[in-house]
């Protein structure tokens, strides 16, 4: 039987751009916690470090699809090297603030600009959606890319951290700032993979988000990025509950190992049944699995709970990709991508928010209640916007609702 990844990789180039957007996309990880890892080091001041980083990752978050947006209506290239080299330079400019004891202000300033790196995510699947649209290897190309982006979540927080602690403190973020400028270098110079710009029809444009598709999906990957911020933030006050605070790293890790076993394993299958069930089968299978959470008293149990609950993530991942190439236009393809990147990294963001106060006031096992009415929400979500996730790609950029399928 042949290894569905080795074929997916026969193809001229994708070996190069696979590559080169790894390394590229590290900084996803990297550059929130390398922020808080510096500026707490070199000023003692959580709120500052904690500021400053969100001021990147929600800016980042809500500018990233405006970047999409205009690569799809210029090429990759067009964007990505000015948009790149702003990035590098403010965190140039921020770690030198950092270590030259600059006002506050001018780090905040740096950060908001450091937020104009775009998605690499999107436009490496946007590469892969190009070579293989309407085929099979799609999903494979899409299962491979969300165990990437698992490992890159995995490696790059704790490379980031470990730099920082162990040589100085900006280590991480310097680090975080040449596999950006360098993973970016690689990647827009193999022009030959490079996704060509589709002319908008229908006489004028709309953002994707406007795509009822793209709501719904980014909808429920809110809910279930706000799932993987309340796993770390239970698993860490739950582990220090326990008096085995050193065995959060251990829950943490196994989480990411149970959607990267099974996104392995389903990028190699050829599903046949429809892909909006498949996401609302994946949504619902993470629903559930958050309520043994609930009842986790020991490492042992906490740990193998929240394996069980990782192993939906990566089918959940690769669906909704899946969905998003299928129904979205393929003139704004990019941009719809992003938005549900974005949808993931603000779930996070107010996932760990709520889950925090929910530890504080009602105490660390009552944090995956969290994770229980979020599962639900994103499965309520999907299931009630199951036909317009089964309608036919819309055939230009000015329909906001994709139509149903006859």
């Amino acid at each position: 039987m042949p290894n569905p990844y080795r074929e997916i990789f026969k193809v001229p180039g994708t070996k190069g751009f696979a590559a080169a957007g790894f390394i590229a996309r590290l900084p996803i990880a990297m550059a929130p916690i390398g922020i808080v890892a510096m500026l707490s080091q070199t000023h003692g001041e959580y709120w500052l470090a904690g500021a400053v980083s969100a001021t990147f990752a929600l800016t980042n978050a809500f500018v990233a699809p405006q970047i999409s947006r205009l690569v799809d209506r210029h090429g990759q290239t067009a964007l990505l090297v000015p948009t790149s080299v702003v990035s590098v330079a403010a965190f140039l400019t921020l770690i030198l603030a950092a270590n030259q004891d600059w006002p506050a202000w001018t780090m905040f300033f740096s950060a908001l600009l450091a937020a104009t790196m775009p998605s690499i995510p999107a436009m490496v699947r946007a590469r892969w959606s190009e070579i293989f649209r309407d085929r099979p290897e799609l999903n494979t190309a899409f299962a491979f890319e969300s165990v990437a982006d698992e490992l890159v979540y995995i490696a790059g927080a704790s490379l980031s951290v470990g730099l920082s602690v162990a040589l100085f403190p900006e280590a991480g973020m310097l680090a975080s700032t040449l596999f950006l400028a360098v993973g970016i270098a690689a990647f827009v110079l193999q022009r030959s993979t490079e996704p060509r710009v589709r002319p908008f029809e229908g006489g004028r444009t709309i953002s994707a988000i406007r795509l009822r598709p793209v709501q719904i999906i980014t909808v429920a990957l809110v809910f279930v990025g706000s799932i993987f911020a309340t796993a770390e933030v239970s698993a860490v006050a739950i582990t220090k509950e326990l008096g085995q605070p050193g065995a959060a790293s251990l829950v943490i890790g196994v989480y990411a190992v149970g959607s990267f076993v099974i996104g392995i394993i389903v990028g190699a299958l050829n599903l046949k049944m429809p892909l909006q069930r498949q996401f609302a089968i994946a949504v619902a299978v993470i629903a559930l699995t958050t309520v043994p959470l609930l009842f986790a008293d020991t490492v042992a149990l906490l740990a193998v709970t929240v394996f069980i609950s990782g192993m939906a993530v990566s089918p959940t991942f690769i669906t909704a990709f899946g969905l998003i190439e299928r129904r979205v236009p393929e003139a704004m393809l990019t941009e719809g991508i992003t938005w549900v990147m974005t949808g993931i990294g603000i779930g996070m963001a107010l996932g760990a928010f709520v889950a925090g106060w929910v530890v504080d006031v009602y105490g660390p096992r009552n944090g995956f209640w969290v994770s229980v009415i979020a599962g639900t929400a994103s499965f309520l979500t999907v299931l009630l916007g199951q036909s317009s996730l089964s309608g036919a790609r819309s055939p230009d950029a000015s329909a906001p609702i994709a139509q149903p399928a006859e």
